[in-house]
């Protein structure tokens, strides 16, 4: 809202110019969310639901959480809404694929809130119909003419040179499937104190510099090759309002955690990884960027896939096979086989992010 007033306050007083840089509108975005979820968290965490914990590892590891506020992310995405709405200069489309984020949000928060959890099956219906609605946004308000041709989506891809223009049953469905699957994979991590918030605002951190410096600014665009996207810098300043919000729960998340953010604040951050990534040009993007949430939560979907598609042509995966014995999400197997505690899984899994995350950003964009 105020880069779009910035012409007009400009009159008034000069240094108002300053609401038309991405960086200045960045940075404030970025404060904003973290110092309004940190204000806001205290006054209203005790209307939230209950965890009602789950003996996963032991007797009592799992029961901790037990009694503490869960589904925070309602508060916390409600703390960012302000900041994204003043610093964040969203057209139409994308203004509507983040008013998306919300929907899904609200179906992780009443999920959070029942007595009895959703079953796997309405869950994963509800977050296919989220992810298709932002794909198709994504592509009405990106997608372009090329000659005398339909739209198409221009994208770049790991280890090509050129360009590839998709067409909408393209990707819209391939675009569905990275959201739906992001979104569920950082659910899925979300299970030790400060896990899945701490590796998904590193994961966006990156993603925004990617949207920034990378895709946003043409010299760097133009030495790997890969296309300009104008609106790249704006997505970035949504990235990291979101990152700030969420600072501002680790802060109160930090082991021994006082509040969860529950599945309202996991889809929440998921998808819009995912939907960032979609912003790049490179939806294959957030496998670099967030490797390790992919591996520890999406690991368990893709462990239950192979099993049930073993059992149905007939083939029998014993019980003391390697994929029987590795438990999924990989931070219960870290905790019950490997007797690592919440401190060492989470310091464990940060060390591999950032020690994995830039090689393979600089593969997917050097090598091509």
């Amino acid at each position: 809202m105020l880069y779009f007033l910035a012409d007009y306050l400009e009159e008034f007083w000069g240094p108002f110019r300053l609401l038309k840089s991405h960086v200045f509108l960045l940075a404030c975005g970025t404060f904003t969310a973290a110092l309004s979820a940190y204000l806001a968290l205290p006054r209203f965490w005790n209307l939230l639901p209950r965890d009602r914990g789950k003996a996963i590892c032991s007797d009592l590891d799992g029961m901790r959480s037990a009694g503490k506020p869960t589904g925070t992310g309602l508060i916390v995405s409600l703390a960012i809404l302000p900041a994204v709405i003043l610093f964040a200069p969203l057209k139409i489309y994308d203004a509507a694929a983040f008013g998306c984020l919300y929907i899904a949000m609200l179906f992780g928060y009443l999920d959070d809130k029942a007595k009895n959890p959703w079953g796997e099956l309405k869950k994963g219906i509800l977050d296919a119909v989220v992810s298709v609605a932002i794909a198709v946004l994504v592509f009405l308000g990106h997608a372009e003419e090329v000659g005398s041709s339909a739209p198409v989506m221009i994208t770049w891809l790991p280890f090509f040179k050129g360009l590839w223009f998709l067409e909408w049953y393209v990707y819209i469905p391939a675009a569905a499937f990275i959201l739906w699957f992001t979104m569920n994979a950082t659910n899925c991590s979300d299970g030790v104190d400060g896990l899945a918030g701490t590796l998904t605002v590193i994961a966006l951190v990156m993603l925004a510099f990617v949207l920034y410096v990378v895709v946003g600014y043409r010299p760097v665009a133009h030495y790997f090759l890969i296309p300009v996207y104008a609106e790249a810098a704006r997505w970035a300043i949504v990235v990291m309002a979101v990152s700030g919000g969420f600072l501002g729960y680790l802060w109160y998340n930090a082991e021994p955690s006082k509040i969860l953010m529950g599945d309202a604040g996991s889809r929440f951050l998921g998808i819009l990884s995912a939907t960032a990534s979609l912003m790049t040009g490179n939806p294959l993007i957030i496998l670099a960027l967030a490797p390790i949430v992919l591996v520890n939560g999406g690991g368990g979907l893709g462990k239950l896939v192979l099993l049930r598609l073993a059992k149905k042509l007939g083939f029998d995966i014993g019980e003391g096979s390697l994929i029987r014995k590795v438990r999924f999400p990989l931070h219960d197997h870290c905790k019950k086989n490997l007797k690592w505690s919440n401190a060492q899984v989470l310091m464990r899994f940060v060390l591999l992010q950032f020690l994995v995350m830039p090689v393979l950003l600089l593969l997917i964009l050097k090598v091509r």
